[in-house]
């Protein structure tokens, strides 16, 4: 016998998610994929020698619910050293499956029913329905075209009495720009003296470019009381699939996330975290940003003389490029066709808007080895 109750959905306009649509386009037509990020290079033999290492020792059943010990001090003295501010490793670190759990946890242990999330569009795709599930409300704030910059006398007339938190990203995931110190000078002034809460997804902290520094949101004592910070190794090391990130955060923060967290998860990868913890000890490990910075400078290279114009790329690993002198279809539309008929995947950035606002941008991701970016180049030369 077959059910008749049906389930009201909390989440009813969401479906597969643009990455998922494209990565199975590309997949389909055997197309160079450019669309989702991650690297399709290999991951450094060392490390993958040290996962195998805690894997025979025995690092095989659950680590301690907040992350294995040593990871987390590694995590902490990195942040010390590069951003100025002492998280406690035992009290105000944890290790995560993934930076999206992090944010997940974060939401879920901060947002309530009738709270109010300013977020910063075109925005990455998960803080939305995570705010959704937990009764909240967003609220967008238009970075300005085509700098997507952000306009921070708007952001100052959305607060009000139910603005819970501001989630801001930096590098920023999809439009590569990165928060210049006149952000966080602005973001001080308009939470000082409030509760406002900042989650800041930091998870392209290690990848910036042009002799330019990521200034973390931790790095103003102004602002770390009230913020949680989000990292991910899956971005820094390249192994995506291991879903390994991080959240630090003041420990009445951290507290109210870990009693969220050890029902989600409860605990991380074991072996993975001692392996990583061991790597990472050597700091070059974290050293990424010439590697990708020279990634991205051949892949402009490679479409030098093509029709699309390239917005800069400031951080992260893609890179927008215009394609309004090419077509007037919707980028959707366009990025499809680009798959299907020439061969190469992106995202359209409509999808990161609320209301789908298509200034006929396409993201490509340059994560990729030399002789997939030099085809990628080949082929976008032909359109």
């Amino acid at each position: 016998m077959s059910s008749t109750q049906k389930i009201a959905s909390k989440l009813p306009n969401v479906g597969a998610t643009i990455f998922s649509t494209m990565s199975a386009l590309a997949s389909k037509h055997d197309a160079v994929n450019l669309s989702q990020g991650f690297p399709d290079f290999t991951v450094d033999p060392v490390l993958i020698e040290l996962v195998n290492k805690y894997m025979k020792a025995g690092y095989n059943q659950y680590a301690p619910y907040a992350g294995v010990e040593a990871l987390r001090k590694v995590l902490a003295n990195k942040m010390a050293k590069d951003h100025g501010h002492a998280y406690d490793p035992e009290q105000e670190v944890n290790i995560t499956a993934g930076a999206t759990q992090a944010i997940a946890t974060i939401i879920t242990a901060t947002i309530k029913e009738g709270d109010e999330v300013i977020l910063f569009t075109p925005a990455y795709d998960c803080y939305v329905p995570y705010i959704q599930l937990n009764g909240g409300t967003p609220v967008y704030v238009e970075l300005t075209y085509p700098d997507y910059k952000v306009d921070w006398e708007q952001v100052k007339k959305l607060i009000n009495h139910r603005t819970k938190m501001i989630v801001v990203n930096t590098p920023h995931n999809p439009s590569a720009t990165v928060f210049k110190s006149h952000d966080l000078d602005k973001l001080v002034e308009i939470t000082s003296g409030s509760d406002i809460l900042i989650l800041a997804d930091e998870v392209y902290e290690h990848i910036v470019f042009d002799e330019q520094k990521h200034l973390s949101i931790s790095s103003r004592p102004e602002l770390v009381e009230r913020s949680f910070i989000v990292g991910s190794l899956g971005k820094t090391l390249h192994i995506t699939g291991w879903k390994t990130g991080f959240c630090m955060a003041p420990e009445p923060l951290m507290r109210e996330f870990r009693k969220t967290h050890q029902f989600m998860v409860f605990s991380v990868n074991t072996p993975i975290q001692y392996a990583l913890a061991e790597y990472l000890e050597d700091e070059i490990n974290f050293e990424i940003k010439q590697m990708y910075e020279s990634k991205r400078d051949t892949f402009l290279k490679a479409i030098e003389g093509s029709r699309f114009k390239p917005l800069h790329s400031q951080g992260s690993y893609f890179q927008l490029l215009d394609y309004s002198t090419i077509s007037d279809e919707l980028d959707v539309d366009f990025a499809k066709y680009l798959t299907v008929e020439k061969g190469i995947a992106s995202i359209p950035l409509s999808v990161f808007y609320p209301d789908q606002k298509d200034y006929k941008v396409l993201r490509f991701c340059f994560a990729k080895g030399e002789d997939t970016l030099q085809k990628a180049g080949e082929l976008l030369q032909k359109v």
